[in-house]
């Protein structure tokens, strides 16, 4: 059984960060370790779990800002989409230098691209590039849930006015690659609440289905 839970890490920037792990095998995922938290460390040692991996949904300052902390404690690489991984490395382009910090994480283990499958047990999480927010940005599928980073919110959409960014490719994405899922899939988004593929078909008023 695959299990998600989430943690807001970074106050400041009300970042979501998700535990992903599958109860049979116990290797787990973290999902943009927003802070370091050993808190959650200290859960996932005594959950007995597997790090396995820590996957960023794009490359922006206040989603990566862990990796190096958790990669060092667990030992675990760093997967990033091949487009964003720039970003870890350079302040400016992660935008942490215009938060007030310049951060430089750990440059990525493993480079992401559309269609990869990633594995917890037996259970395929499968990569989707969904450009827009930034040109690597990418949403996780595991089952029903659809980890969506800055691409998709709850009624609302990731910015597009950041470098890297562009309307028509995240309004693109949305439609073409999320909007084809099944209504019930659970979306659980880089920052504010769930929502669902369903719901964001009726309400949400940036994007309109086909």
């Amino acid at each position: 059984m695959i299990k998600l839970e989430t943690y807001i890490l970074l106050k400041e920037y009300q970042t979501n960060t998700y535990l992903l792990y599958d109860t049979e095998s116990q290797e787990a995922m973290l999902i943009d370790p927003a802070a370091y938290s050993e808190c959650l460390a200290q859960h996932i040692r005594d959950s007995n779990l597997r790090l396995k991996l820590i996957v960023n949904t794009h490359g922006h300052g206040d989603h990566i800002g862990a990796n190096a902390a958790f990669a060092r404690s667990f030992g675990c690489p760093i997967a990033i989409h091949s487009l964003d991984a720039p970003m870890l490395s350079d302040g400016r382009k992660n935008l942490s230098l215009y938060m007030g910090y310049d951060l430089a994480s750990t440059a990525a283990d493993q480079l992401l691209k559309d269609g990869d499958v990633l594995m917890l047990g037996e259970v395929p999480v499968k990569v989707i590039h969904t450009p827009g927010h930034t040109k690597g940005s990418l949403c996780l599928l595991v089952n029903k849930y659809l980890v969506s980073g800055d691409t998709l919110f709850e009624q609302s959409i990731g910015r597009t006015d950041l470098p890297g960014g562009d309307h028509a490719a995240i309004i693109a994405s949305i439609q073409d690659k999320l909007f084809v899922l099944p209504d019930d899939v659970l979306v659980y988004p880089g920052h504010g609440p769930a929502t669902s593929i369903g719901l964001e078909k009726v309400n949400n008023p940036f994007v309109k289905e086909r």
